[in-house]
């Protein structure tokens, strides 16, 4: 008997708590559940008149890292790393500069040769004039020995005045032959003097051009920036990649871009119905996906009179806006994708609720407001509208508004 009486005692325990519990369910449900439903307040301030749209970050200032265009056998042995920040004059890209080098040494060799030969030639030239001069004199002196002796033989007989003429005559043939001879010796000296010298400055000329591409092998940057590595075709369009350490470059190629993250700008896609509201020098607010906590302020600066085809699949007519970002943040980088909103007007000291706490009845907006235990409907004006808020009048700024529906049984009529 203790047992059946203990046990029943325990199943009226259970039906009372089971009772209760869905009492107060249907009482939560006929009140509408009181503050459980998600509210916010009304803000009082200024109110934004909003065109939103889809935009990529850009930078509008940004150089090119260019391969050497006169140097051969380029291959990158050392790069900046991919994403990393580089300053003005900072290197980027190096290339392998060990063929350079040995053609520096053999170049180098080649002009010391060739400036000691022209060193020779000189001074051979110059030993050879001053023999030339000393044998030239020589032929002076006989012709004057060889005049004297003609005098001389004229008050002596006549053969010995015809045999000092003869001599007369071969001294002065001799020294003709040795002024030519003067004159041979200085021409061939000049000529080989100057064909030595062109030697010489080729070869410097060649060592000069392998220093200068030796200073080519490391690239560095104009400005200051973002390193992003350009795609390397050289293995077909298929099988690019961005240009990496080992690869053969050819002269002349793009190998990386450093654009200004000062420069960054938000590109959008506005829509046509929304052009007619848009214009240049607007106030905006740029956000990024990958940082949608930050809304960047910026201007509108550029506008397409036109319309453009967008990337989108399938693609559709749009305007092109670009807003300058007047603080970047250095998180930021190009190719990021976001959100614009261009501010068209500004509402000073409005009264502005989430736009999901805007319902409808009877064709006229109202809000909810919580009251007693249940929830009353406010009739509002509606002032302007924006993708996330609203403006409206009939509303005191601090009232908490509902932002779901509350149910048909915790409803009170509109006031």
């Amino acid at each position: 008997m203790r047992r059946q009486a203990k046990a029943c005692a325990t199943i009226c325990v259970v039906l009372a708590a089971v009772g209760g519990g869905g009492w107060a369910a249907w009482r939560a449900r006929a009140t509408g559940g009181g503050a459980a439903l998600p509210s916010a307040p009304a803000r009082a301030g200024d109110f934004l008149v909003l065109v939103r749209c889809r935009g990529e970050l850009k930078a509008t200032r940004s150089r090119q890292i260019n391969a050497p265009t006169n140097v051969p056998e380029l291959r990158i042995v050392w790069q900046a790393p991919a994403g990393s920040m580089v300053k003005a004059g900072d290197p980027v890209v190096r290339f392998d500069p060990s063929s350079a080098q040995r053609q520096e040494k053999e170049q180098v060799a080649a002009l010391n040769q060739a400036q000691a030969a022209l060193d020779q030639a000189v001074a051979q030239s110059k030993v050879t004039a001053e023999q030339d001069n000393i044998d030239l004199s020589g032929t002076h002196y006989d012709v004057e020995r060889a005049r004297i002796d003609m005098r001389i033989s004229e008050i002596k007989s006549k053969l010995e005045a015809e045999t000092s003429e003869v001599n007369l005559g071969l001294a002065e043939r001799k020294k003709s032959v040795q002024a030519a001879k003067v004159d041979l010796d200085k021409t061939s000296d000049e000529a080989k003097i100057a064909s030595l010298t062109r030697q010489r400055d080729k070869a410097k000329e060649e060592l000069d051009l392998t220093r200068e591409r030796l200073k080519q092998l490391e690239v560095r940057t104009p400005i200051g920036g973002l390193v992003q590595y350009l795609q390397n075709f050289s293995q077909g369009w298929l099988n690019r990649k961005p240009f990496k350490v080992g690869d053969l470059v050819w002269p002349g190629a793009a190998i990386a871009e450093i654009p200004d993250l000062d420069s960054l700008e938000m590109e959008g896609k506005i829509e046509e119905i929304d052009r007619g509201r848009v214009a240049l020098d607007m106030e905006v607010r740029a956000k990024v996906d990958a940082l949608p906590e930050v809304a960047f302020p910026g201007r509108l600066t550029e506008l397409s009179p036109m319309t453009v085809m967008s990337n989108d699949w399938p693609p559709v007519r749009v305007f092109s806006g670009s807003a300058r970002i007047e603080h970047p943040d250095p998180r930021l980088r190009p190719g990021m994708n976001g959100q614009l909103d261009i501010a068209t007007q500004r509402i000073a000291n409005a009264i502005s609720i989430p736009a999901k706490a805007l319902f409808t009845r009877a064709g006229r907006p109202i809000v909810y407001i919580p009251a007693g235990r249940g929830y009353r409907a406010v009739e509002v004006e509606v002032l302007a509208r924006n993708p996330d808020e609203v403006a409206i009048k009939g509303l005191a700024a601090g009232t908490q508004v509902t932002l779901v529906e509350p149910p048909l049984a915790g409803r009170k009529g509109p006031s």
